[in-house]
């Protein structure tokens, strides 16, 4: 664990992200996208416009019941930061899905991303009212790993479902955590 402290804040309405959050989160979006990171931008090079348009999307859907954005800041920084999403459907309202989980890569390794986890999983739990969550991992990067570490199982793979370019294909890695 990182000797720093790590704040989290989270968002749930579109008018308390200021437009100074905003651009961070997209910085950190395209520098993890362009480092190699499995963010939701499969083909890096990214720019910012590309990020900004995306990122939008998330901000535009947050809400206290079905949407939260979560964040990770060290020594004021930002860190790191995850999307929270919950469908309303009665069928599948006691179970959630984590998007976009990333952290910028100068605090790779400094217990960042598990400290990032473990909130989302207490918010999950204690402030939604969720029982499971839900996430879908890019296979071949060491990211289930990462999960396994966490308590996360892996529940089902579709093999060769992400293409990047012609015969590089990945699997994707359909994961659970439960109970929360």
């Amino acid at each position: 664990m990182t000797t720093s402290t790590i704040a989290f804040q989270q968002f749930t309405t579109a008018k308390d992200v200021a437009p100074e959050l905003r651009q961070t989160l997209a910085d950190c979006w395209v520098e993890v996208t362009n480092a190699g990171g499995a963010a939701g931008f499969p083909f890096p090079p990214v720019d910012a416009a590309t990020v900004l348009s995306a990122l939008d999307r998330i901000i535009n859907q947050l809400c206290p019941d079905t949407c939260r954005l979560l964040t990770a800041r060290v020594d004021g920084e930002l860190a790191g930061w995850l999307n929270i999403r919950r469908d309303p459907f009665e069928l599948i309202a006691h179970w959630g899905t984590l998007h976009h989980v990333q952290t910028r890569t100068s605090v790779r390794g400094q217990g960042v991303g598990r400290a990032l986890m473990e909130e989302a999983r207490r918010i999950a739990r204690d402030e939604i009212g969720l029982e499971q969550l839900h996430l879908a991992a890019r296979g071949g990067v060491g990211l289930e790993g990462f999960y396994r570490r966490l308590g996360w199982q892996e529940i089902g793979r579709w093999p060769g479902a992400l293409r990047f370019a012609a015969g590089d294909d990945c699997d994707e890695i359909l994961m659970m955590l439960a109970p929360l």
